[in-house]
């Protein structure tokens, strides 16, 4: 296989087959990508596609042609579309960067001891990026699997073991810290001139930061884990009842009847309900939630956003004193009154003398008023009587 000689001829190479490799990166999850659709896209020039992949840009695989590793992971990590969480890498600095430290302190020559300092300062801005970058991708893989994942064992063990990199992502940032505040007291103490020590304040400031958002990561797993433990319990229960109703069984093997004559729900009760957020790459990706958004964005535009037409002047003479005087029955006085009586509610409120004249169709509804709205203070007995064709129960005050 023949390498590339300078970056001049990589960025050329790279930039001439541009739509190509746009193209197979974006069907990178699939081996869809046909070598007679690259020939068609490189104007049916074969000899193009041959010194990709003599170069080891792509690779042929028969009728397909797939990216090679080392291209696909650069172009993920610089989009950050990665999906794969390596945490070694920080485990790997790490241990470079002790050994820099070590040659650091044993080193007499203030050139080579230079070198050697401005690579810790290296080792630990990677040590920050890789973990900035590695609790980016922790974040997105988890949203993404649980909104896009079907099957509900799979999806469990993705988050689970996603959970075991975000422990191991925090166990790194703590012996990131551990080394940088304790591990080498004497280089950071002799080492510790204008820059290092804005290195490590800004190092330690994405540790923190980072370390923060893996605590609000590992809070939205468990909420996510208990709602697939609870649509699995729903799923496996409706299953069984299904299974039931089909063989004729529902009744015989279960207390339904008994538990839906228990139950009185209400409508207007709140119902449980879980909110999904919507996933970024997927409205990025999604030719269908583009022409969703499409349609949203056009109802906005036609939506009028005109001043709306002002009422008339209130006029002068609408605000003067008027008033006016309602000759109405206090209800509230009239059940004082019975309350401390001791005979039955009709009988009173016949009888009960109003202040102004009423007449017997409205002593009635008095009479139903009263019995309905005070209720709770009434005992109702199951004599009845009538009176003028009126048929009425005996209610007395408890």
């Amino acid at each position: 296989m023949s390498t590339f000689r300078s970056i001049e001829e990589l960025v050329k190479s790279l930039d001439r087959e541009k739509e190509l490799l746009k193209e197979m990166f974006a069907k990178r999850k699939s081996l869809s990508f046909r070598y007679d659709y690259a020939l068609e896209m490189t104007e049916y020039k074969e000899e193009r596609i041959r010194y990709l992949i003599d170069y080891g840009v792509i690779r042929d695989t028969g009728d397909f042609l797939e990216m090679e590793d080392i291209y696909l992971k650069f172009f993920e990590d610089v989009l950050e579309v990665n999906e794969e969480i390596n945490v070694s890498f920080v485990q790997d600095y790490l241990t470079r960067l002790n050994e820099n430290i070590d040659y650091y302190l044993k080193e007499n020559n203030e050139q080579r001891k230079y070198n050697y300092q401005r690579e810790v300062k290296r080792c630990l801005k990677n040590i920050a990026l890789t973990t900035v970058r590695n609790v980016m991708d922790l974040k997105r893989n988890m949203d993404n699997t649980y909104k896009n994942e079907p099957n509900y064992k799979i999806k469990k063990t993705k988050l689970v073991r996603l959970d075991e990199k975000r422990n191991n992502i925090a166990l790194l940032i703590r012996k990131s810290e551990e080394l940088i505040d304790y591990g080498q007291p004497v280089f950071f103490r002799v080492a510790m001139d204008v820059q290092m020590r804005n290195v490590v304040s800004d190092v330690k400031l994405q540790l923190n930061d980072s370390y923060h958002n893996l605590i609000e990561i590992q809070k939205q797993i468990i909420h996510y884990l208990n709602l697939i433990d609870y649509q699995n319990r729903i799923l496996e229960k409706v299953k069984k009842l299904k299974y039931l109703k089909d063989q004729f069984l529902l009744e015989e093997h279960t207390s339904i009847r008994s538990v839906a004559a228990q139950k009185n729900p209400v409508w207007m009760e709140p119902q449980v309900g879980y909110r999904i957020k919507l996933s970024i790459d997927n409205l990025r990706t999604s030719d269908e939630a583009f022409q969703i958004l499409k349609k949203l964005v056009a109802r906005q535009k036609n939506t009028p956003k005109g001043m709306k037409q002002l009422a008339d002047a209130i006029p002068e003479g609408y605000l003067d004193g008027q008033s006016q005087m309602i000759d109405t029955v206090n209800l509230q006085e009239v059940h004082n009154s019975f309350m401390a009586s001791s005979t039955h509610l009709f009988s009173f409120v016949m009888n009960y003398r109003y202040r102004k004249e009423v007449t017997r169709g409205e002593k009635l509804i008095f009479f139903c008023q009263l019995a309905s709205q005070y209720a709770d203070e009434l005992r109702f007995t199951d004599t009845y009587e009538i009176s003028d064709e009126v048929e009425y129960p005996l209610i007395y005050a408890k």
